[in-house]
């Protein structure tokens, strides 16, 4: 079989990728299925996925899986997508130890229930030493609540803080994705194109990726696709493309 990554460039890789994984529901449907089967085969291109980041030596890998709005869903379809999230924490515990991935949350874990909070708590301690690469999963997560948490866990630790003192580096440590790095490619799947309230400080200067595959469907050549994307463009944080130059040589 032909290596998808064959034309990618190892000097040119981003350091964090990530993604919104849509199109779930809308996969299952044109089979005839419930959303709840699109759950399920999304489950299953999470491990291709991330083991293929893992092979490209990517350091961090975020997925957003369960958003704040995600609970104003059926109630039988959250329901199923919690009992899958730990059936999956079980499985792949030891693919996670074999690959010297570490797990990680970007979220609020305190509205899920005991069991699956003392699930991630296992975990956490059992990869907290794999260092190969992070893999964080958004859960009960909305970036503005990521900010504004941060500004209440400030005004309560700090009340005599001089706002003329904070800076950038400052604030981001109280962030949820505070011990995360910025975003360098963002991928979202299922032919949306919105940000949908996902890592909204951590993607200021990312590369957005919109593809029309269904998150189930999408695999390592669809990965590779979008990184070789990203390595066609010219990252500017700002400045213009002379000032790259003079600066390049």
């Amino acid at each position: 079989m032909e290596d998808p990554f064959r034309h990618i460039n190892p000097a040119k890789l981003p350091k964090h990728i990530a993604i919104i994984m849509d199109g779930n529901g809308r996969w299952a449907k044109q089979r005839n299925k419930p959303r709840t089967f699109g759950h399920s085969a999304g489950a299953e291109t999470v491990k291709t996925i991330a083991e293929a980041v893992r092979k490209l030596h990517i350091p961090y890998l975020t997925l957003y899986t369960f958003s704040t709005e995600n609970w104003n869903r059926p109630k039988d379809e959250v329901e199923t997508l919690l009992h899958i999230l730990a059936e999956k924490l079980d499985e792949e515990r030891e693919t996670l130890m074999n690959n010297q991935i570490q797990l990680n949350v970007v979220g609020d874990l305190s509205r899920f229930s005991q069991e699956l909070q003392r699930k991630f708590k296992d975990i956490f301690e059992a990869t907290a030493k794999n260092k190969e690469m992070v893999l964080s999963l958004a859960l009960n997560y909305g970036g503005r609540k990521e900010i504004l948490s941060a500004v209440e866990k400030i005004l309560r630790e700090k009340p005599t803080f001089a706002p003329g003192n904070l800076t950038e580096e400052t604030f981001e440590s109280y962030l949820q994705s505070g011990n995360l790095p910025d975003v360098d490619l963002m991928i979202r799947t299922g032919g949306e194109y919105r940000i949908s309230n996902f890592l909204l400080w951590k993607i200021a200067y990312a590369e957005l990726y919109f593809t029309p595959v269904y998150w189930p469907d999408f695999g390592e050549k669809d990965l590779a696709e979008a990184i070789k994307d990203y390595q066609k463009r010219e990252r500017r944080y700002g400045k213009t493309s002379e000032q790259i130059k003079n600066e390049n040589q």
